[in-house]
């Protein structure tokens, strides 16, 4: 695999994207079930591609301009929130980006002093009064945790805005008595809403097609982001030790990770004639995307998927540190978002502006009536391996 410039065959072999989130894939026969360099990283952000906006345009029904405005205010937002967390302390409340405003609304509890929400609106930030601090969510989330969810419970997570963990739960089967005994113990932890949604989350698993990124075993998956020496990707992929195929059918090399389900990460050497590159695969969509950080995105903020099955899809961030309940097991401190995806796109690049999120791990629905689709931060492997991020 020998080549020069950034083809396809150099960027698909190369762990390339930035941004995208890894959804492994399983076996076909499973597919029906549901160091200190490893610090985020971040260099000036370039401006956009045109063909980026022409996505945003396309999947947000924004005008040129309203592109680059929400782009910009995202941008500002990712780099306010987490000075806004140390202003807030223990008052802290959460934060999202309001697509309406294009401002980061920092929550705040009640003991927040009147010092501390003018230094929050100096910087920039709306800010909101709420009853629970993102402190006492977040154990309530925990203790969600240490529950045994049946299937028709597809996840859990903090919605900052509402002020409350949300527990999604399946609308055919939110009347079965496992789940109602489960809302009842849920309830007992701390402040849940519970919203329903159509399907069980699931892994995003295919098998063998010709001409994709790469592939494991009888399964394919989707390269997530490039990384010194390797490349990231869904641990549902495959486990230590295993052989990893490119596109053409050529030796990767193997994987030195994995870990699945609780997380959903992997991580994949890389050689025999193949390198890395700080890509992101457009797939003609959009211009493939130069990687240049890892700023964790806010949510509300708008994000782009990449995959081998339905190439670029765009959405937006709608939940933290959520708990999504696969039938293999419990994954944690997962990043949902309203991007579709499907089987294949396991362990792709989810990315934001320029900067890397996380990979693809699994969701429910399709490219065609929509869905959603969770990610694995891609800071939280980088720091559990001590891998550094390939970047631009």
């Amino acid at each position: 695999m020998r080549r020069t410039g950034l083809t396809y065959a150099c960027v698909a072999a190369l762990l390339m994207l930035g941004s995208w989130t890894a959804a492994g894939t399983l076996p076909a026969a499973a597919s029906d079930t549901p160091g200190p360099d490893s610090a985020a990283t971040s260099t000036p952000s370039a401006p956009a591609s045109a063909a980026l906006l022409q996505a945003m345009q396309r999947d947000f029904g924004l005008s040129p301009a309203e592109a680059e405005e929400r782009l910009a205010a995202e941008q500002r937002a990712t780099e306010l929130e987490p000075e806004a967390r140390k202003t807030a302390g223990p008052a802290y409340g959460g934060a999202w980006f309001d697509t309406r405003s294009e401002k980061l609304t920092v929550a705040v509890t009640p003991d927040a002093d009147a010092a501390t929400v003018r230094s929050l609106r100096s910087s920039g930030a709306a800010v909101r009064t709420v009853e629970h601090s993102a402190r006492q969510l977040d154990a309530a989330v925990a203790r969600l945790d240490r529950l045994d969810a049946p299937s028709g419970v597809s996840s859990w997570s903090v919605d900052p805005a509402a002020n409350t963990v949300v527990v999604n739960v399946v609308k055919s089967e939110q009347a079965d008595n496992d789940i109602r005994r489960f809302l009842s113990e849920a309830r007992e932890a701390g402040p849940v809403t519970v919203r329903t949604v159509r399907a069980a989350a699931e892994t995003f698993a295919a098998g063998t097609v010709g001409g994709d990124p790469y592939y494991t075993g009888n399964v394919r998956c989707s390269i997530g982001f490039s990384v010194h020496g390797g490349f990231v990707t869904a641990g549902h992929c495959g486990g230590v030790g295993g052989q990893v195929r490119g596109w053409d059918g050529s030796y990767i090399g193997t994987f030195q990770g994995s870990s699945f389900p609780g997380d959903d990460y992997a991580w994949v050497n890389v050689g025999s004639g193949w390198w890395t590159v700080p890509v992101v695969l457009g797939w003609g969509t959009v211009s493939d995307q130069l990687v240049r950080g890892s700023n964790e995105a806010p949510v509300g903020a708008s994000i782009c998927r990449s995959g081998s099955t339905t190439h670029w899809h765009c959405g937006r961030v709608l939940a933290k540190n959520e708990t999504v309940n696969y039938s293999q097991g419990a994954v944690h401190q997962m990043t949902k978002t309203s991007v579709c995806a499907e089987g294949g796109d396991s362990g792709g690049s989810f990315i934001s502006g320029d900067q890397a999120q996380g990979v693809t791990s699994g969701g429910w629905g399709n490219c065609s009536s929509g869905g959603e689709t969770w990610f694995q931060p891609i800071n939280e492997i980088l720091g559990r391996y001590g891998l550094t991020l390939h970047t631009a």
